[in-house]
């Protein structure tokens, strides 16, 4: 029984969602011609109209990675990084393998962007050297308490007030920012390197080897991202897997975009020192 007064929602009718849906079937039938015109001739034409289609993705990554990094560095210029990507991406994608090709295409996008940002040497040495000292505190620490250290013992180990660690933090949250979606590579008799591009579920794979190593290596990184401190586990898990900006992340959590940013960096040193001490797993 409904109330007297209470709206009802209206559902639209059938006739009306098909008709909405024709442009959406058209479009990707156009899309899925043009991809099949390109893997079969290759011709420059296709490949012209598929980097026009997909630029928009180039501009959303590089908003992303744009947003927290120094006023120094312009947008246009990630811009034309990305685009690198992009043809990168349409060169190299395969759909036999069952990955869309937006989320293929944003990890080669982004992985363009931050390539060329390292070749410039953007981030001091000297805080590179500093993220390597507090993975190390972070392993000490944890070894020697069995549990999580706070940030006031990994600011003693290291000779820091708390206000001195937070200000490092800050300062590497620039370099620290895009560092899941870096390669990582595999120690041992073949060194090999991978990303977590590489270990979006193929549901066509066959060989039994490869999955093993695919499921193997998820519960890696899920296993360290669940050994987290709580927030930190939050703002990975939005950032990374839910799309979320630092922004949005700190109206979610109720806390500044900089603090978010300190949270982001602090999990990802502890993800890189937990994954390269118990998983011969090395990032740049």
């Amino acid at each position: 029984m409904k109330r007297a007064g209470s709206s009802e929602k209206t559902e639209p009718s059938k006739g009306a969602a098909e008709k909405k849906a024709v442009p959406e079937r058209k479009a990707d039938t156009e899309t899925d011609a043009l991809w099949k015109e390109y893997k079969k001739t290759h011709s420059n034409e296709a490949r012209e109209k598929l980097i026009l289609h997909y630029a928009p993705l180039v501009k959303y990554v590089a908003g992303r990675v744009y947003s927290g990094l120094p006023p120094s560095v312009e947008f246009a210029e990630l811009v034309s990084f990305g685009v690198f990507g992009l043809i990168d991406a349409i060169d190299k994608y395969d759909h036999k393998r069952g990955i869309k090709f937006e989320t293929y295409a944003i990890a080669r996008i982004k992985g363009a962007i931050i390539d060329e940002l390292r070749a410039d040497d953007w981030v001091p040495r000297s805080i590179r050297a500093k993220a390597r000292e507090i993975e190390q505190a972070y392993l000490a620490l944890e070894s020697k308490m069995l549990r999580v250290p706070t940030d006031e013992e990994v600011a003693e180990r290291m000779q820091l007030t708390v206000e001195e660690y937070a200000n490092l933090l800050s300062k590497m949250s620039f370099m620290s920012l895009v560092a899941l979606d870096e390669l990582w590579t595999v120690s041992g008799d073949r060194p090999d390197k991978i990303s977590l591009a590489d270990m979006v579920e193929d549901v066509k794979v066959k060989d039994p080897s490869q999955t093993f190593e695919l499921e193997e290596m998820k519960n890696m990184i899920a296993d360290a991202i669940n050994r987290l401190p709580e927030r930190e586990k939050i703002v990975v898990t939005l950032y990374y897997y839910e799309g979320l900006t630092m922004k949005e992340i700190g109206e979610v959590l109720s806390v500044t975009e900089s603090r978010v940013c300190q949270m982001h960096t602090k999990a990802i040193l502890r993800l890189k020192a937990r994954l390269g001490a118990g998983y011969g797993l090395e990032c740049p």
